[in-house]
């Protein structure tokens, strides 16, 4: 991406990008931001690499951010290589006990300790915990036929608070416990939109491999820029929104209706879109907020 650096743009140019984040960049300050990261910025090393150059800026300028993150493409792989057939219920999957244990290793030891590990090669002080520590996210079964698939049932914010006050960023992976110690595979878009409104954070942000909502699923051009909740839940009930998406939206839904100021839809294949979204005057992606 050497041909999009900030030194190849003539000096005017530079100082007017940098212009132009200053209010953005001021009216954050000290705010909590959460990140979910999914699809391709989890298994492209130049979108993971630009990702964390986004992250630590964040928190260079004063800015809170929070990462919570999935790991279905390992985890599929994983299961892969062990010749386990992976199902599909709905969307989730179907995680009995050694399903379970995979997804438990793949999400701690291999997607969270990346992420950590990027983070804090740029300077970052980034810190990796599990929603099974210290219960941060409580949860209980689905349904049988899902297996150890969790759906969440109260968030634990007082870790994530203590950790934010220490300067540091917190990485965190999507699984669930129960009151009997008993480990779950949580929706990350779910567990996202749930520790968002538990924490009260300005803004929530999910990446993945799509423009943003699109009004024709088939057709970027349809790219809905912003929406409020009416007209997105008409959208859901006409069947406009379908699939994948669902889970996101519900997730965004839930967490506007705890008081996060909006949620954002962004596509995790632009390299450095979190900026884009902060820090200049179009943003970019979809924004959903409540009725104005």
């Amino acid at each position: 991406m050497e041909d999009l650096a900030i030194k190849n743009y003539p000096p005017e140019d530079r100082a007017q990008i940098l212009i132009e984040a200053l209010p953005y960049i001021q009216r954050f300050a000290g705010r909590v931001v959460l990140i979910k990261i999914g699809g391709s910025t989890l298994v492209n090393q130049n979108l993971f690499d630009r990702l964390a150059e986004d992250v630590v800026l964040l928190h260079s300028v004063g800015i809170e951010p929070v990462i919570v993150h999935g790991g279905g493409p390992q985890i599929g792989q994983e299961l892969k290589l062990a010749g386990k057939e992976t199902k599909f219920i709905d969307g989730l999957r179907v995680t009995d006990q050694e399903t379970l244990e995979v997804v438990k290793r793949v999400l701690k030891d291999q997607v969270g300790r990346k992420i950590v590990a990027a983070i804090k090669s740029l300077g970052g002080p980034a810190i990796g915990l599990s929603g099974e520590s210290e219960n941060l996210i409580s949860a209980t079964h689905i349904n049988h036929d899902l297996g150890f698939v969790g759906q969440v049932t109260g968030i634990a914010p007082e870790p994530l608070q203590a950790i934010i006050k220490n300067g540091e960023i917190p990485v965190i992976s999507t699984l669930g416990i129960d009151h009997k110690g008993q480990s779950y595979n949580i929706n990350a878009d779910t567990a996202a939109g749930a520790i968002a409104g538990a924490l009260g954070v300005q803004k929530v942000i999910y990446l993945s491999d799509v423009p943003g909502l699109l009004s024709d699923k088939t057709d970027v051009s349809t790219l809905v820029s912003s929406i409020t909740i009416p007209k997105i839940k008409e959208m859901l009930n006409s069947k406009e929104i379908s699939d994948g998406m669902i889970p996101k939206i519900d997730s965004c839904i839930n967490a506007l209706h705890q008081g996060v100021e909006s949620a954002h839809l962004l596509d995790g294949r632009i390299p450095h879109v979190v900026l884009l979204e902060l820090f200049t005057d179009g943003g970019i992606g979809t924004m959903i907020v409540e009725e104005k």
